[in-house]
């Protein structure tokens, strides 16, 4: 009915005076049977009103937006811990002073590990996630961490990131050795094994 009577004003400039006063006649008319008492399309009306706004507020869509809410923070919290992990890793493991790695790229593998981990009875606080490192020399292990120590894990969740080979920045080459420059690839792998379980491990590639 709102967009009813807003479509009865139309364009201004198309209207006459005798045209506007007619609309406007019809439009009184209609505000003042929605405002006449007794009349069941007003109470009609306002409990749709009020229950939209009950919708909005229900315990259900907090639910929703605190559950939403959890993700993100969870999501923030493994991509802490893979930064971290590859930080530690560049001297000790991958033997590299410079790590390149693509734009949002430890975000979206964040993102893609809580996405893994939805279905599990414990869900991401259930899991023990390793990170890897592939190159020309095959795996290299570069850190492993959980959410939740206090959790017992019941899975087992492998990312497995892939370097370029042989790659030198040409705008590092001059101040590191080709061989201290390391880059990531976009592309990436997830593994994920239970850990109390005969089942064979889901492998996720993501490019």
């Amino acid at each position: 009915m709102v967009y009813t009577a807003a479509m009865l004003f139309g364009n201004p400039g198309l209207l006459d005076l005798s045209e506007e006063e007619s609309v406007l006649e019809m439009i009184g008319k209609y505000f003042l049977q929605l405002t006449s008492p007794g009349r069941g399309t007003s109470s009609a009306r306002r409990g749709s009103v009020e229950s939209c706004e009950e919708r909005a507020n229900s315990p259900v869509a907090q639910m929703d937006a605190g559950v939403e809410q959890e993700q993100r923070v969870l999501q923030q919290a493994v991509t802490r811990h893979i930064e971290l992990c590859l930080t530690e890793a560049k001297a000790s493991t991958l033997l590299c002073q410079v790590l390149l790695l693509p734009h949002h790229m430890t975000a979206r593998v964040g993102q893609d590990v809580v996405r893994s981990s939805a279905d599990e009875p414990c869900g991401l606080r259930g899991a023990s996630i390793k990170m890897y490192v592939e190159g020309k020399e095959g795996l290299k292990p570069v850190g492993s961490f959980s959410i939740d120590p206090s959790v017992t894990p019941t899975f087992e969740l492998s990312v497995i990131l892939r370097a370029e080979q042989s790659y030198s920045w040409p705008a590092l080459k001059h101040i590191f050795e080709s061989d201290k420059v390391l880059k990531l690839r976009p592309e990436y792998r997830l593994v994920k094994r239970k850990l109390y379980s005969s089942a064979s491990p889901v492998i996720h590639d993501f490019y």
